[in-house]
């Protein structure tokens, strides 16, 4: 038990010494943070790291991760999803690579840290014991930008999953920029996409009064574009939302919270198997009567993987929940059984599913494409929004949110292979890092961060996409040992830097 706050063998790594975070926060007895959990309060800047095998010379990008580091003792009963935003980057050009991670200085943590304590209650809390109003949907929470992260415009993109600001740092040296100016008052949620082929971001909110949901787009000079009401007959809980080369596609799921208990200030959310999902296809710069409504099967989808269209009909694939609301989890520890239950993916059951909604007809057939429990799922980028044929989807530890492998599917064959971390090794939801000059789609590197319990150090892992049952290629040992977390993300070196030079201009 402890926490990490200087690095281990910092003498073996060509670092500079960032500025002391302030903390109060003391070990304890919680399961989210201890362990692979373990709080990370350290900054570090390091090149020149051990690494075992040999780092490819033919990447170039970033690969980035967010993960959730609280700094003080909390009010009240701690979830895992309240931990101050920490974002994790390493960069590789010519066979190198350089890691740096930094706290997201949002408004919150630095309230926070000028009061020395915390100052806002978490998921699992009544929004009255916040001492000052808080952001998003829920209202009393601390916009802790701790959820999703993503590349656009030349920057990193970090947002919360309960809708707040978006919070932009510099890829490669994780200097913090001036936040994206273009987000709503109501905020925007985790997930915003970004388009690859266009340079445009994607993205959605929403909140607990009407219209109830937004969407809007940016575009690759990180300018608003397009910004639209998206009218639902009440609060809902969307987490994630697809696209297209035409097409949104947002979504109304049965899953959403209590409307009798919000005037309360409680935040209860009720499943109800007997309302169909509902998914709204919207053209991308379309207004709310442009929406195209299709019905299917009760479920909650936590995230989606990709869209395309084909003829008459658009074809989503994602991680439909056998079980969205389940029983006590038999694993959860005394005093966490909720937190631990709702945290654990083989109580929820995600499997991987495909929608297709027929533009003429107005139906929707759906399908599974794997019975096993997987979620988390990655593709090449460079496919989002067309006819792919490669996915990477994370493994879970029955019982805990921790990755031990990744499964990955040919989506025309159905055939599949999977990787495992190692005892006690746990990684990050995947990045694709197309090999340069790759001409095929699955012609690059998975690249993760995991944490070994063992060994008690945290690596950056690159394995050849076509080559997973080789083992990894290189293991770089990095300064620190990081956080389990929720999401990740790649971005190509040379996209980063066209945007960089493009919007300095």
């Amino acid at each position: 038990m402890g926490f990490e706050r200087t690095g281990a063998d910092r003498a073996a790594y060509s670092e500079a010494a960032e500025k002391p975070i302030k903390y109060t926060l003391e070990p304890n007895d919680h399961p989210y943070m201890n362990g692979a959990w373990t709080p990370q309060h350290a900054e570090h800047t390091a090149e020149d790291m051990p690494v075992i095998g040999t780092i490819p010379t033919d990447i170039d990008g970033v690969y980035v991760r967010n993960t959730e580091n609280p700094v003080h003792n909390p009010k009240g009963r701690y979830h895992p999803f309240d931990g101050d935003g920490m974002i994790h980057s390493i960069s590789f050009r010519d066979g190198k690579a350089a890691y740096r991670n930094r706290f997201v200085r949002t408004k919150g943590f630095q309230a926070e840290q000028a009061a020395g304590r915390a100052l806002w209650a978490g998921l699992a809390e009544h929004p009255s014991l916040s001492e000052q109003p808080g952001w998003g949907a829920h209202g009393g929470l601390k916009d802790s930008s701790s959820t999703d992260v993503i590349i656009h415009a030349g920057a990193i993109l970090s947002t919360f999953y309960q809708c707040g600001e978006g919070y932009r740092l510099d890829p490669y040296t994780m200097e913090q920029l001036p936040s994206a100016d273009w987000c709503p008052p109501e905020g925007i949620s985790a997930h915003p996409k970004v388009d690859e082929k266009t340079g445009e971001l994607l993205f959605f909110n929403y909140s607990k009064t009407a219209p109830f949901m937004h969407y809007g787009v940016v575009g690759p000079d990180n300018r608003l574009k397009h910004f639209t009401p998206i009218p639902l007959p009440g609060a809902r809980l969307p987490h994630d939302m697809a696209f297209t080369t035409n097409w949104s596609i947002l979504n109304d799921f049965p899953l959403f919270w209590e409307e009798h208990l919000l005037p309360k200030g409680y935040h209860v959310a009720r499943f109800h198997p007997e309302m169909k999902s509902r998914f709204g296809l919207i053209p991308r710069y379309g207004t709310a009567d442009q929406v195209r409504w299709f019905e299917a099967e009760p479920t909650y989808v936590l995230h989606f993987l990709n869209a395309w269209e084909d003829g008459d009909e658009v074809i989503m694939d994602g991680y439909f929940q056998d079980n969205p609301v389940p029983e006590t989890s038999p694993d959860a520890w005394p005093a966490y059984e909720r937190i631990m239950t709702f945290l654990d993916q083989n109580m929820l059951q995600p499997k991987l599913h495909r929608w297709r909604f027929n533009l003429k007809t107005g139906e929707t057939i759906e399908q599974r494409l794997d019975d096993r429990v997987l979620e988390f799922g990655i593709i090449n980028n460079q496919f989002a929004g067309v006819k792919y044929k490669y996915a990477y989807s994370a493994v879970s530890k029955p019982g805990w949110f921790l990755f031990t492998g990744v499964v990955k599917h040919d989506m025309d064959t159905g055939e599949s292979q999977a990787i495992d971390f190692g005892p006690e090794r746990y990684g990050s939801e995947p990045g694709f890092a197309p090999r340069v000059g790759a001409t095929e789609e699955d012609d690059g590197y998975l690249i993760t961060f995991v944490t070994d319990m063992i060994e008690d150090r945290s690596e950056c892992v690159i394995y050849d996409a076509r080559k997973l049952a080789d083992g990894p290629v290189a293991r770089i040992i990095l300064p620190g040992r990081i956080s389990s977390g929720t999401h990740a993300t790649w971005s190509q070196g040379s996209t980063i830097r066209a945007s960089q030079t493009a919007n300095a201009a």
